[in-house]
């Protein structure tokens, strides 16, 4: 596996002189790297989705289908006031395109919660773009201010609004995280071994989503590959599942 890392990943270019390469042409050029099973880059900013990047779900099967999108707001007035250069419209439109190319793909995303001016229709305009897109994973904070910001010189919202919306949003984001843990229960998924758990004689790994698995029946020969593992139990963060053996079909 490759993780392609930026502050703005999907910004990237590179020029020869004759042609500029972007993160599309470098993710192909991964594709044909012989041992390589899985592909992914973090972290990304809605504006720089670009049609050729997002035509990558198509054609390059290593490409996993987890992106972090990070959107902040769901109010057009917030990403405005947050100079985001991306609007709610557009973001969900990035969206629909990558579903539409891959059906399996899921989402996690950054959201800031009390940002100055955020009322409370904003904050539910957040809330209804987390209903519509059901990210399997995000991380979410309370605006923070920074020192020489614009931002810095607007009225706060106060604490304990910030602190209530920051509850609601997270209840909502971890509701979401079980159920979708939940809902692979019962299935084979494909699990990259990572490491064996220490003090235990149970592995680590995760699915092509991303998720963490804990996993049995696994041994250190499995560290660094790709195997198939029945999920049996879940929490919200984790999978919990056997490794698929011949055996193990064969006993069932």
């Amino acid at each position: 596996e490759i993780t392609l890392l930026g502050q703005n990943v999907n910004a990237y270019n590179y020029t020869d002189g004759k042609k500029i390469f972007k993160l599309s042409d470098l993710i192909f050029q991964l594709q044909d790297l012989g041992g390589l099973k899985r592909i992914r880059y973090t972290t990304s900013h809605p504006k720089d989705m670009t049609k050729d990047l997002i035509h990558c779900y198509r054609n390059a099967t290593k490409l996993m289908p987890l992106l972090h999108l990070p959107v902040q707001s769901g109010s057009n007035n917030i990403l405005k006031s947050m100079n985001r250069k991306h609007s709610r419209e557009e973001y969900l439109a990035r969206i629909r395109d990558l579903i539409k190319i891959r059906p399996d793909m899921k989402f996690s995303s950054d959201f800031i919660i009390g940002y100055p001016g955020e009322t409370e229709q904003d904050f539910l305009e957040t809330i209804s773009l987390v209903k519509e897109v059901n990210f399997i994973n995000s991380f979410s904070f309370i605006y923070s201010p920074r020192p020489g910001t614009p931002a810095a010189n607007i009225d706060m919202v106060d604490q304990k609004i910030q602190k209530e919306r920051l509850r609601i949003l997270q209840a909502l984001l971890e509701d979401i995280q079980k159920k979708q843990n939940g809902s692979k229960v019962g299935k084979l998924k494909e699990v990259l071994v990572e490491n064996r758990l220490k003090n235990q004689n149970r592995h680590f790994g995760r699915t092509r989503d991303l998720t963490p698995v804990i996993l049995s029946e696994a041994d250190d020969s499995d560290i660094g590959n790709l195997v198939s593992v029945k999920i049996e139990k879940y929490n919200q963060n984790s999978l919990f599942g056997i490794k698929k053996t011949i055996k193990n079909e064969v006993a069932a």
